[in-house]
């Protein structure tokens, strides 16, 4: 349903592993458990870095998506 809807609309749909997405931090790359505070709090435990925990994991997911589909265009 999804990639119809991309299709549709004239976007690229990547699918992204989102393992650890939530608990890796999108300005230093640090993954813990402890990074994720509560349910929308996000703290990086080595820098510092403060998001909203949903925005991190977007954050890291769409640099994970560009970075499978520059990978897609050099192969």
């Amino acid at each position: 349903m999804l990639a119809h809807k991309a299709e549709s609309a004239g976007r690229e749909l990547i699918a992204v592993n989102p393992a650890n997405t939530s608990r890796t931090c999108s300005r230093c790359g640090h993954c813990a458990k402890d990074n994720r505070l509560t349910q929308a709090q996000f703290r990086c435990q080595v820098c510092g870095h403060e998001a909203h925990a949903d925005v991190n994991a977007a954050k890291n997911i769409l640099r994970a998506g560009l970075a499978l589909r520059d990978a897609a265009e050099v192969a």
